[in-house]
């Protein structure tokens, strides 16, 4: 496995192998223990999976207090751009983001802490995009972020389409409303 750090500390991409001959592939998308090694203290509690048409933008979301969730995503088909934001009270990098697009093809995974916003905008359709989380999740400790805040200097790919977000993804506030999130 390639594992790679972000300029933001605590976030990592990660390229499984991937071992292939005549018949096909395989590839080994998680194991506790080598995940462990590697610098990912999480414990998956949780999968979860969107299905989603190009043009969807999902986020910015996180879960606060004692329901926080560090989450390890990758793109089972299609294509996302993906983002994290540094929402940690005190960081040196508080506010500041990271993008990368996961595909199949690249088979990268998105290895997010606690501690950060996280959504991203589907690119083609009929994309499969799967989660693993530490925590379960709470309704009641769900946040969000506005996705758009020109706080965040967000560039999000131009589609050619406008985004589809939730109303609720429209209400969220910006980083200047928010609490910082706290461990």
């Amino acid at each position: 496995m390639d594992i790679q750090q972000t300029p933001i500390p605590g976030l990592l991409l990660l390229t499984p192998d991937l071992f292939a001959d005549p018949r096909g592939w395989f590839c080994e998308t998680y194991n506790a223990a080598r995940y462990k090694a590697a610098g990912i203290p999480a414990d998956f509690v949780q999968d979860n999976e969107s299905f989603s048409a190009r043009g969807v933008l999902r986020g910015l979301h996180w879960q606060a207090g004692p329901h926080a969730q560090a989450k390890l995503v990758r793109v089972l088909s299609g294509a996302v751009w993906d983002v994290a934001v540094d929402i940690r009270k005190g960081s040196p990098t508080f506010g500041k983001h990271h993008a990368v697009t996961l595909t199949p093809d690249n088979r990268l995974q998105f290895y997010i802490p606690r501690g950060f916003a996280h959504g991203f905008v589907v690119l083609e359709d009929n994309t499969r995009f799967a989660y693993k989380c530490d925590n379960l999740y709470c309704k009641a400790a769900e946040r969000g972020l506005r996705y758009d805040d020109p706080a965040l200097a967000i560039r999000w790919p131009d589609l050619g389409i406008p985004p589809l977000l939730s109303p609720k993804d429209l209400a969220h506030p910006s980083l200047g409303q928010i609490e910082p999130w706290e461990p």
